[in-house]
């Protein structure tokens, strides 16, 4: 049976979604959270196999200048079969038209990216709301 893409809100079950994040594995991430950070991304995209939930990802976007490509999420039954790839795909293509996308990555994963075009930033920085676990994490240093 071929996939099925969705690229709105309409019929997502936000449960479905927060258990894929979990079990993909990216974290607890609560479906109210869930609901709003996609409500409020320029571009999303839902994978479903026999109407089930196994990929999604977004983009945070202006429309200009700059794009967010974020929560890319493919369970683990259907990781290395490509799904993931087809989701960074079609958001970057979704996202050609602004100056820039960017995007951190879970350590480890930075070859996978750089399939796509994207480069290491050494200016980079950020704020985590668990500054101690984005540490122990590898997605920030002290430096």
């Amino acid at each position: 049976m071929a996939l099925e893409w969705r690229y709105a809100l309409d019929n997502i079950d936000w449960d479905e979604l927060s258990d894929l994040y979990r079990v993909a594995p990216l974290g607890n991430k609560n479906a109210a959270v869930l609901k709003t950070v996609f409500a409020a991304s320029m571009f999303k995209c839902f994978v479903y196999d026999a109407g089930r939930l196994i990929g999604a990802g977004r983009v945070l976007a202006d429309g200009v200048d700059c794009a967010y490509l974020c929560d890319v999420a493919v369970h683990p039954g259907h990781q290395g079969a490509g799904v993931g790839k087809a989701i960074v795909s079609t958001l970057v293509i979704l996202s050609k038209n602004h100056k820039k996308i960017i995007l951190y990555a879970v350590p480890g994963k930075e070859p996978f990216y750089r399939k796509f075009g994207f480069k290491r930033m050494t200016t980079a920085m950020a704020i985590f709301a668990n500054p101690a676990q984005a540490l122990e994490s590898g997605l920030v240093s002290e430096d």
